[in-house]
């Protein structure tokens, strides 16, 4: 299966994301897109895909969306568009793609929807939290 993850490792989710797709023992595409950056078309496309618009997909903590106003109403898709080609960091991550669809993976363990096999249980998050049990069951 061909799986990409758009990533930023200092990001526990996309951590954990990561992580459980390799706990299936597949190793994905990682972008960095903190490194790599966005293109509007990559956006609109990814957006399109994972059914989420710019402003649900804008990172309203720990990035500079209120600095930059984004977080007022009527700010348009085409201004926080522009600005997420700008400053990449205002895109929430981890956004995942499979054959299965493209979602934004949050919390991390909506990324088992989206994967052909699960890992082998028990399966724990960074923070200690358990997502899937010795057999292998979701817990979430």
């Amino acid at each position: 299966m061909s799986i990409v993850i758009h990533h930023n490792p200092d990001c526990g989710t996309s951590r954990n994301v990561l992580a459980i797709v390799r706990a299936t023992g597949e190793e994905p595409v990682v972008i960095e897109y903190l490194k790599e950056g966005w293109t509007r078309p990559q956006l609109l496309a990814l957006f399109a895909a994972a059914e989420l618009t710019p402003r649900s997909a804008l990172r309203e903590t720990k990035s500079p969306a209120e600095a930059l106003g984004l977080l007022e109403p009527g700010v348009s898709d085409d201004t926080l568009l522009s600005a997420m080609v700008e400053h990449p960091i205002l895109v929430n991550r981890p956004i995942v793609c499979t054959p299965k669809g493209v979602r934004l993976c949050r919390p991390s363990e909506t990324v088992l929807d989206l994967l052909d096999r699960l890992p082998p249980g028990p399966l724990f998050k960074e923070d200690g939290e358990m997502i899937l049990n010795e057999e292998g069951e979701r817990l979430a």
